[in-house]
């Protein structure tokens, strides 16, 4: 990723509304959200979420399709990918293993606890 294309998704997931969308589109998968449940979800309404996904999308951060007459949502996983290794390509000399805590351990340690 180069370095402009970086700043441009930082910009766009610099707005408190934009990461919340972007947050509920990774946690929904590749298969994404229609437009309607992600304004239902995060209370937002229809303009101010088209103004906000249309910075995404510019940003190259969500793509979209039409289902019918809805439009669904996803996450652009590899702009993702890609802007995590911009930020962290050079993280303690190239040693990523040195750098990041294993994450799959953080994650199981948020989880609740089995009934």
């Amino acid at each position: 990723m180069e370095k402009t294309a970086a700043i441009q998704s930082l910009a766009a997931l610099a707005q408190e509304s934009r990461l919340d969308i972007f947050r509920l589109l990774i946690q929904a998968g590749p298969e994404g959200i229609a437009a309607g449940q992600i304004a239902e979800s995060l209370g937002l309404a229809s303009p101010t979420l088209s103004f906000h996904l249309a910075q995404l999308r510019q940003a190259g951060l969500v793509t979209f399709r039409r289902d019918g007459r809805s439009l669904i949502y996803a996450a652009e996983f590899g702009a993702m990918t890609a802007l995590i290794g911009f930020l962290t390509e050079n993280c303690c000399g190239g040693d990523l293993a040195a750098c990041m805590p294993d994450l799959g351990a953080g994650c199981a340690s948020r989880k609740e606890p089995a009934a």
